[in-house]
């Protein structure tokens, strides 16, 4: 088994188990799958350049805001803030099982993930 496969069976079983967790809080289902690929607007960045692009890409798809964000639910206790992360996390690993990873500042279609 290579390592690039190891790493997108990986995020395969987080995809679940963020799934498993979403639907245990008992948040609407229908919601998870509408929102599932709203992470996707980072793409926008594109339409400018390509190095634009991958950082606005990059930083909609990295763990730092979906984790503020579950940070947020922490202190604040509103559901929203967890179901926005934890939506926003299964985003971020299905993308990765998929083989979608960080993007390179040379192309759209080079991926951290690619490289392993």
């Amino acid at each position: 088994m290579t390592i690039n496969q190891m790493v997108r069976i990986e995020n395969g079983f987080a995809l679940a188990i963020s799934f498993y967790i979403y639907i245990q809080l008992d948040f609407p289902i229908w919601l998870f799958f509408v929102l599932l690929l709203v992470p996707d607007i980072t793409m926008i960045g594109y339409a400018i350049n390509n190095k634009i692009g991958a950082n606005i890409y990059n930083f909609g798809h990295s763990f730092i805001l979906p984790i503020l964000l579950a940070l947020g639910y922490l202190y604040f206790s509103k559901d929203y803030l967890l179901i926005i992360s934890i939506i926003w996390l299964s985003h971020i690993f299905m993308d990765r099982l998929f083989g979608f990873g960080l993007k390179y500042q040379d192309s759209f279609n080079k991926t951290h993930i690619q490289r392993l």
